[in-house]
């Protein structure tokens, strides 16, 4: 199938560097049809108006104009000389109008066209000279006594200074252009430069993380710092600003899987201090866990990664078994400390989503709800799960009976930074979960508290558009 785009540029590529060049070589090809078309009109028509003395003249310019077409597709160091090619065809066709041309016929309007083709075939400085060589021409028509002009010097002189005015505001408009056309280029590239430098962060951000050990916390705990003064760098630069607590939100999602895993190891190597012996069953029940948080580590490194790209893609689930998958991960912390969490099911929804943002702000709030159990310490301590489909959207229930919250603290529940743990806590994990429901699923969260305990309900649309 033909390419216009690359039929207009004789099948050059060009980059950004260049678009002046392929704004050139386009008007030189579209000048190049236009007065073959206008050449053949005029070759036919004075055929059959018997005027044979202009034939062999348009044959030939015809002739030349096809050459030029295909020499422009095989020797493009040729394009110069192409191009002053047709600038001085146009220049004799506008200045035979004005030499032969009645004043009453009004062709010589034509001659307003050639600043454009100035300025699209010649490189501003030689347009000048152009330009200046036709209005002499102009000028010296009434004076010269070879061919009589029609025109008086008034109205060449009036020609002349309409051709100039036009020249000028064909000039500014085109630098306007130009200008414009530079200002974007370079904030591509600096965007470009940036978004290379932002992803370079994110992935040396990362490395860091996949090293903690035992000493996450205090390292965490540094790199929240270093990120807090970054955001006060950061602040005009909104873009930035998100990325920067998009690498908080890791360290934060990172910290209960990391320490699933150590549990784990842990829990192996207690039973050997005991003098238990470690079956085959507990090893492989050991790994497969690790195993899954590994994947879960990854796979929210990757969801990060494009997380405001418009193209993320989204799957379909059951959204119980995506509640579960949330359970799943926080299961350990709570096997050993008499706190029962359930998933109420009584149908099936299947929803299209974004799956492990939802599992990250649904852990989120699990993990409050666990870390406010730890604190009160209640016998018949339970966390109860469950969704419901209302028209097209889906509302998820979490619920606690951990004692609520205090009135104080709910205006800044969802603030940045903002938490009741002192230094076990960062403030970005409700903060992050309101971000993504609200800007990424269109939806709400929400939360009601009383002197029981706390209920959190999460409002996303069935099928995110």
């Amino acid at each position: 199938m033909l390419k216009l785009d690359g039929f207009f540029t004789s099948g050059w590529d060009f980059n950004e560097t260049q678009q002046d060049l392929k704004n050139r070589y386009q008007m030189v090809n579209i000048g190049i049809l236009l007065s073959g078309g206008g050449l053949i009109y005029g070759i036919v028509g004075n055929y059959v108006r018997d005027i044979h003395g202009f034939i062999p003249i348009e044959t030939s310019l015809l002739f030349m104009n096809i050459i030029m077409f295909f020499a422009l597709r095989e020797y493009r160091h040729f394009f110069e000389f192409f191009a002053t090619t047709m600038t001085l065809q146009y220049t004799f066709l506008f200045l035979f109008l004005i030499y032969v041309g009645e004043p009453t016929d009004l062709k010589h309007l034509w001659i307003f066209t050639y600043p454009i083709i100035l300025l699209y075939f010649q490189k501003t400085i030689h347009a000048v000279y152009w330009l200046i060589f036709v209005l002499l021409m102009l000028i010296i028509a009434p004076l010269q006594s070879f061919i009589e002009i029609k025109y008086t010097m008034y109205q060449v002189t009036y020609i002349s200074f309409v051709l100039v005015i036009i020249s000028i505001i064909i000039y500014f408009y085109q630098k306007k252009i130009d200008e414009a056309r530079s200002t974007i280029i370079e904030q591509q590239n600096m965007l470009r430069n940036f978004n290379s430098e932002l992803e370079k962060q994110v992935k040396d951000k990362t490395t860091e993380l996949t090293k903690l050990n035992e000493s996450l916390e205090l390292k965490v705990e540094q790199k929240l710092e270093e990120l807090r003064s970054k955001d006060q760098i950061l602040e005009a630069q909104s873009k930035q600003a998100v990325m920067g607590e998009m690498i908080s939100m890791i360290a934060h999602q990172w910290r209960q899987p990391l320490s699933t895993i150590t549990l784990q190891i842990a829990n192996l190597q207690f039973k050997q201090l005991l003098g238990h012996n470690r079956s085959g069953e507990d090893i492989d029940e050991a790994l497969s866990n690790i195993s899954d948080t590994i994947v879960y580590l990854s796979d929210t490194i990757d969801d990060f990664q494009t997380y405001f790209h418009p193209d993320k893609e989204m799957q379909s689930i059951e959204i119980h078994d995506l509640l579960q998958r949330a359970l799943n991960f926080a299961m350990s912390r709570v096997s050993d400390r008499g706190i029962k969490i359930s998933i109420s099911r009584s149908e099936d929804i299947e929803v299209k989503t974004y799956i492990n943002e939802l599992v990250q702000v649904v852990l989120n709030i699990l993990n409050n709800a666990i870390d406010a159990h730890n604190e009160v310490k209640k016998r018949d301590s339970f966390i109860s799960i469950s969704a419901k489909k209302v028209g097209e959207r889906v509302f998820i229930y979490i619920e606690d009976n951990a004692g609520g919250i205090e009135s104080e603290n709910l205006p800044h529940l969802f603030e940045p930074y903002f938490s009741t743990k002192g230094k076990n806590g960062t403030g970005l994990g409700l903060y992050m979960s309101q971000m993504i429901i609200e800007k990424q699923f269109g939806g709400e969260i929400g939360v009601e508290t009383s002197r029981d305990g706390s209920l959190f309900i999460i409002k996303i649309p069935k099928n995110i558009a």
